[in-house]
């Protein structure tokens, strides 16, 4: 949730791993994974620009995503 959040806030709405490295404790690989994961999940796109990788937030699967939780959280909250 913190990368996306990053991402999301960063300049232009998109960032590379380059930006982001800064802001964690991790490795550029291990920053790389988790881009990736978030990507297969569709809550990230991504583009190719020469040797990096720019990521900006899936705004739609995003909206999905919280409205599927809001829904779910409802839902829970009206069980007995």
């Amino acid at each position: 949730m913190r990368l996306l959040s990053v991402v999301a806030s960063h300049e232009g709405g998109e960032a590379c791993v380059c930006d982001l490295s800064a802001g964690f404790e991790l490795t550029q690989p291990t920053i790389s994974h988790h881009l990736k994961v978030l990507r297969e999940a569709g809550l990230l796109d991504s583009e190719r620009r020469a040797s990096w990788v720019y990521y900006r937030v899936n705004l739609a699967a995003l909206q999905q995503l919280s409205q599927l939780l809001w829904t779910e959280t409802l839902n829970a909250a009206t069980r007995p």
